[in-house]
């Protein structure tokens, strides 16, 4: 039977699961819009949550030695949490505009450090709450099992993901959820605010300690509420339209007649970019006797129009997102047509789905800066467009252009490009216009754009005035002999162009990853070195459960080319298995923790080497969604098998808890940093993969150790 106090506190750690992970997801999605959905920033997120949250850790066992722990403290820490979690998805929109000029892109240092200081407060009073929750628990219970705190957290953690997955994220905007996620915390807050003592919730003090709790967490919420809105935006315009779906954000704005859309904080359509539109249909089409039947993955804001002069008898437009699909359309972006049919799938998917052959596919999506974006640039996907293409027909697609010159990231970036594209077709033509467009066919290219449309009798504006201007023979010989013919294949597991792009990134602000790196790799010896053998086994064990986390979110985005929405449900996964596998390892006797401890490392190693066969074995294949789910949640049950057990071989003491807790933590920021920062840019999804189950077997040689010490 639990106590009064017991029960308050055991529900104030579920509710403090709930809020945390509604507050994660959200806050990551966020951060992903305010980043061009590049997925580096969940990995940047993660890391530094989980490093604050360590610290926060390490923070309460000192606190708890200076002060005694106290009901009432943890109460009003609790509601200070469910309030800074409130505001933090406005100050991350209004400070994302006044720290960085609007719609600019951002360096990776920025961007970590942004991301840092934002989250710095919330995730260091997540991180001390946790243990604290313990520490108030012994001073009634002296021998309160540490093991329970992390079960009922992962409870908590579970059902958060499950709330939002299931109706958060359908039925309110991102503030709102928080608000919602957080109001339950707020209540028990107020319930374990008066058990400590029976007359404290009757005191003077008590009663405006709940309403300082009160008003605080409710002008916090009136304030997030009343700002969501307007901090969409950063003064580019006004805002017309706004919508969250499962894909992204979308925002419409109109400045002085022009419409713009931007998905993710990029702008995708314009109404006032007949230049690219022109390019973008014109490059490939004019060299096309007769095009019958052409495939627009995603588009430009008319090119519809431009298409019509060729008198198709078919466009089909795929776009991923119904929302953007019906905003274009709705503010006139895209015109409509007789010819043209709306699809709303994933443009690989639906390649790979369909029997019906073009004579033009025509990409016009971002730069290849993500796995999501560059899943259209690999090989796999140039051999799957291939096949849907008639005799005649051929594949344009385009990047970043350049001014005279082209040399470093950005001449490794179009060499790839073009060699990827050559394994695939016999001719590759690069026309460096305002970008550099690829148009690619096993039938012969001109050059001559201009003439072809000439003899067509079709009218252009900008290509009939501008194109000998821009795009000279000189220009495009010495951009085809500046091509380095040995340059990295761009796959979808080993993705060479995210690591050009990376580099690049980095190159385009005058910084280096190097630093970064260094401090890294000195900062997790000098940790390892410090710590316990034990804890280091768990810190193995959080660097694999984050770092295969962070390997299946990247691969379902080259699978399937989404997880805005569905990284809640793979976060949730992840969770769910740790609270049976906790389950589990509480109930073991003391001498079999050093067993379970090893046979569990060596199926975490097993089961990581199996995803790396089975993504090997099926690179290019839709592979089901719930094999994905299914390894998260075998991943998490072994690894929530260790932590009570790692536990009870240290004695289970305040210092053994805060210690286990920070390990497991830390561990999980480093992994996921190494995992998506060097790993797979640098050598594909395989060696992350075995990068990993490295790390595991050296997890197990300190465990046999470790062993043989006890032994003797």
């Amino acid at each position: 039977m639990l106590t009064k106090l017991e029960s308050a506190v055991l529900s104030l750690v579920i509710v403090t699961g709930v809020s945390s992970v509604v507050t994660q997801i959200l806050t990551i999605r966020e951060f992903l819009s305010q980043f061009q959905g590049n997925e580096i920033v969940i990995s940047l997120v993660m890391f530094n949550w989980l490093m604050a949250g360590g610290a926060g850790t390490l923070i309460s066992h000192r606190a708890s030695r200076l002060f005694t722990p106290s009901a009432s403290r943890l109460a009003l820490l609790s509601a200070l949490l469910a309030a800074l979690s409130v505001v933090q998805i406005p100050l991350i929109r209004i400070l994302r505009h006044h720290a960085f000029i609007c719609g600019a892109s951002v360096g990776f240092y920025p961007a970590w450090l942004f991301t840092l200081l934002l989250t710095l407060p919330y995730c260091m009073l997540l991180g001390f709450v946790l243990p604290y929750s313990l520490f108030v628990l012994r001073e009634t219970f002296p021998d309160y099992a540490g093991a329970r705190i992390y079960i009922y957290d992962n409870i908590g953690d579970t059902l958060g993901g499950l709330v939002f997955s299931t109706a958060l994220v359908f039925l309110l905007t991102p503030v709102k959820a928080v608000i919602a996620a957080n109001l339950p915390l707020l209540i028990c807050a107020l319930v374990l605010l008066g058990c400590g003592n029976e007359n404290y919730i009757r005191s003077v003090r008590g009663i405006v300690s709940m309403l300082l709790i009160s008003v605080a967490f409710t002008a916090s919420a009136l304030w997030a509420v009343s700002h969501e809105f307007s901090t969409l935006g950063c003064g580019a315009g006004r805002i017309v339209h706004y919508s969250e779906s499962k894909f992204g954000r979308v925002v419409i704005t109109e400045d002085q007649g022009q419409v713009t859309l931007v998905q993710d904080g990029v702008p995708v359509f314009s109404s006032e970019n007949r230049e690219l539109a022109e390019e973008s249909v014109h490059f490939l089409m004019a060299q096309i006797e007769n095009p019958g039947r052409v495939l627009l993955i995603s588009a430009q804001g008319g090119m519809i129009r431009e298409l019509e002069k060729y008198h198709v008898r078919k466009i089909d437009y795929v776009e991923l997102d119904p929302q953007v699909s019906d905003a274009v359309f709705r503010y006139g972006l895209l015109e409509k047509s007789p010819a043209l049919d709306v699809i709303h799938q994933d443009g690989r998917a639906w390649l790979a789905g369909t029997d019906r052959k073009y004579d033009a596919i025509i990409i016009s999506l971002p730069e290849p800066d993500t796995f999501q974006l560059n899943r259209f640039y690999t090989i796999e996907f140039m051999k799957l467009a291939k096949k849907r293409l008639t005799d005649r027909g051929g594949v344009s697609f385009s990047v970043n252009g350049y001014d005279s010159y082209i040399g470093g990231p950005e001449l490794e970036k179009v060499s790839s490009l073009f060699r990827t594209a050559s394994m695939c077709f016999r001719n590759v033509l690069m026309l460096p216009g305002l970008r550099v467009f690829f148009v690619c066919s096993d039938s012969s290219l001109q050059t001559d754009i201009p003439s072809l449309l000439q003899g067509r009798g079709i009218v252009t504006e900008w290509i009939a005035n501008w194109f000998y201007g821009n795009i000279t023979e000189e220009r495009i010989a010495g951009l085809r002999q500046a091509v380095e013919p040995h340059a990295v294949l761009n796959t979808d597991l080993e993705p060479g162009l995210i690591r050009i792009m990376f580099q690049q990134w980095f190159l385009k602000f005058g910084s280096s990853p190097t630093l970064f790196a260094a401090i890294l790799v000195l900062t997790s010896l000098f940790y390892v070195a410090l710590t316990d053998r034990r804890q280091f086994v768990i810190f193995s064990t959080g660097a694999m459960v984050m770092g295969a986390e962070t390997l299946v979110i990247f691969t379902f985005q080259v699978f399937y080319g989404y997880v805005y929405f569905l990284i809640g449900i793979i976060i949730t996964v992840f969770l769910a298995g740790l609270m049976p596998g906790a389950l589990i390892g509480s109930r073991l006797r003391d001498e079999q923790c050093m067993p379970l401890l090893r046979y569990s490392d060596m199926a975490l190693a097993a089961l990581m080497a199996l995803f790396v066969l089975w993504i090997h074995w099926n690179s290019g294949v839709r592979t089901p969604e719930w094999c994905f789910l299914l390894f998260g949640f075998l991943i998490s049950v072994l690894c929530g098998l260790q932590f009570p057990a790692a536990l009870r071989l240290q004695g289970d003491t305040g210092s053994s808890v805060a210690g286990t807790f920070s390990a497991d933590i830390i561990g999980a920021g480093l992994g996921a940093l190494l995992v998506s920062l060097v790993l797979i840019p640098y050598g594909g999804f395989e060696v992350a993969g075995t990068g990993l189950v490295l790390l595991k077997f050296l997890s197990l040689a300190v465990l046999f150790r470790l062993r043989q010490e006890v032994k003797r």
